[in-house]
């Protein structure tokens, strides 16, 4: 995959447009960390509630086996926020400017 940056409308320097590109991808795969982390711990706490992991719950919840319970749609958030959040840290962690 090819990203380009279209500097022939601006009037930095092609360093400083590097620098503030640089800059905002690594504070962007900072904060991805961060939410991945977040929501790495959400789960861990519900798998060690539920005595489960998150993979098993997910096909018990996406096969319906499991109840209503609050606490399995906050699980299921989570899962879902730490498998977008991951990706996107995967991402953002491996350009390069």
């Amino acid at each position: 995959m090819n990203l380009a940056v279209k500097t022939d409308k601006s009037n930095y320097e092609k360093g400083s447009i590097r620098d503030a590109v640089s800059f905002a991808l690594s504070s962007s795969a900072s904060h991805a960390r961060q939410r991945f982390e977040r929501y790495s711990g959400v789960c861990k706490k519900f798998e060690k509630k539920y005595k489960l992991t998150s993979a098993k719950f997910m096909e018990q919840f996406d096969a319906g086996s499991l109840g209503d319970q609050q606490d399995y749609f906050d699980w299921y958030a989570a899962v879902r926020g730490l498998n977008l959040w991951r990706e996107r840290y995967e991402i953002l962690s491996g350009v390069s400017v």
